[in-house]
């Protein structure tokens, strides 16, 4: 479960185990978690953020989409 990104309180990562869906990144943050894929950015899943922190997670992975999707092809062996 390799984290990929530390930002502020959020925590991103990755599962090991779940090469075979889309590029996805899992965000926690003290008892929150979600889901989101990576391209294109959208919610997977929410287990207790509000709406409005849903919209800032989503805005960082805009910012970090690329660094992402490395990370993903990286860990996975895709593209390289």
């Amino acid at each position: 479960m390799p984290t990929v990104l530390l930002y502020g309180a959020y925590r991103f990562y990755f599962y090991s185990h779940e090469p075979n869906e889309p590029a996805h990144v899992h965000v926690d943050r003290d008892n929150l978690s979600a889901k989101f894929w990576i391209n294109p950015v959208s919610l997977a899943r929410n287990f207790g953020y509000s709406a409005h922190e849903l919209n800032r997670i989503e805005q960082i992975i805009i910012e970090h989409q690329f660094e992402l999707l490395e990370k993903w092809n990286g860990h996975f062996g895709i593209g390289g």
